[in-house]
């Protein structure tokens, strides 16, 4: 990417191979081209939120790692505004996850705070722009996923329990917010239909993203575990899916 990031250039990308990978100072020049959004106590305050999120009680393989707040969004074709939707349950069929799906999941939603910050609205206005490129005059429905994944010394966190796989949207951005004390959390991206990884990748400073096509690649991550077993370790994101609105 090169110093005036537009959204034509991740969406040539996403045609071209099914996903762009953004470093941090390319999914700041896209996201928040004006900038104050994506820095500063704007920046600081929506990171702070992962302080505040609540376990994932639906976790099949039982384990204690994951906390989430969730909400939904609708970005109607030609008004910038962003519609927060009533609180709903999050559901994929099993062909998408079969470790956790098949069931609605009512977690906690994420606060009124975070839902109408400035660097939400960025994150979202910034990866719509990608997606409209691809998808004009569309109406979105937006899915936002707060995850922290939790290390310790007696169970590894694991960021994608459900192995490689795709979300059953139609497009997806996922964008770290931290990283405390980890080690793992390696991203992979694999295209529909091959065997071998088009992509490997690690997720390392703040508002490192990578923007997929949902249709087209499978994407995962490793576990995460401490790097000094002595203090705990997370791994924070943002995932926000795009899904057509009927």
């Amino acid at each position: 990417m090169n110093a005036r990031t537009s959204p034509s250039e991740p969406a040539e990308a996403i045609a071209r191979e099914g996903f762009a990978s953004l470093p941090a100072a390319a999914a700041r020049r896209l996201f928040d081209p004006a900038g104050g959004h994506l820095a500063g106590n704007a920046w600081a305050e929506f990171a702070a939120s992962w302080d505040d999120l609540r376990p994932d009680t639906y976790m099949a393989d039982r384990g204690r790692y994951r906390l989430r707040r969730h909400a939904v969004f609708r970005l109607r074709a030609g008004d910038p505004a962003l519609e927060r939707g009533p609180h709903q349950p999050h559901y994929q069929g099993l062909d998408y996850n079969p470790l956790n799906g098949g069931v609605q999941r009512w977690f906690e939603p994420v606060t009124p705070e975070v839902g109408g910050s400035p660097a939400l609205a960025a994150l979202l206005g910034g990866a719509r722009a990608v997606f409209d490129r691809l998808c004009p005059d569309t109406d979105w429905h937006v899915e936002m996923h707060q995850f922290r994944i939790q290390a310790r010394p007696d169970e590894a966190g694991k960021p994608t329990p459900e192995g490689m796989h795709r979300d059953g949207v139609d497009f997806v951005l996922v964008t770290l917010v931290a990283r405390e004390n980890v080690a793992g959390g390696v991203t992979g991206i694999r295209v529909e239909g091959r065997s071998e990884e088009a992509a490997s990748f690690t997720l390392q400073d703040p508002l490192d993203s990578v923007l997929l096509d949902d249709h087209r690649v499978w994407h995962g991550v490793t576990p995460v575990v401490p790097l000094d077993p002595a203090r705990p370790g997370h791994r924070d994101v943002l995932v926000l899916t795009f899904r057509r609105a009927v």
